[in-house]
């Protein structure tokens, strides 16, 4: 089994940043691929962005230029760097992961999610 641990949400000014951070621990040589959804209140847990092993990346179209997903994977941790922080980006964050190679935006193919952590842009 593999573990999921976000950290680093919380309550920003708009126009302001953050950094969240996923560590996995547990099984994590057999993961490829991690990433990140988030779910506004009331909405459907959407797509974000997720990297694979080898570094390639496929971001929501919507993000692209504002958020910056990086990875360790020395220490089986990635991040996502979100600038220019806007209100409707207020949402819990959850940390996804696994086995395949692919860099895929649909939840189901995802094997393993973490607890979340919420963010919070104030206008």
């Amino acid at each position: 089994q593999v573990q999921l641990v976000e950290s680093g949400g919380g309550l920003v000014p708009a126009g302001g940043s953050l950094r969240l951070s996923c560590a996995a621990s547990g099984r994590t040589a057999s993961l490829s691929t991690m990433g990140w959804f988030r779910q506004a209140p009331g909405e459907e847990r959407e797509f974000v962005v997720a990297i694979n092993r080898i570094g390639n990346t496929n971001y929501a179209d919507s993000l692209k230029g504002r958020f910056t997903i990086s990875e360790d994977n020395a220490k089986n941790t990635v991040y996502l760097q979100m600038n220019n922080l806007r209100p409707e980006d207020t949402a819990v964050y959850y940390c996804a992961a696994r086995y395949s190679i692919g860099v895929p935006t649909e939840r189901a193919q995802y094997n393993f999610w973490g607890q979340g952590t919420h963010v919070t842009v104030s206008s």
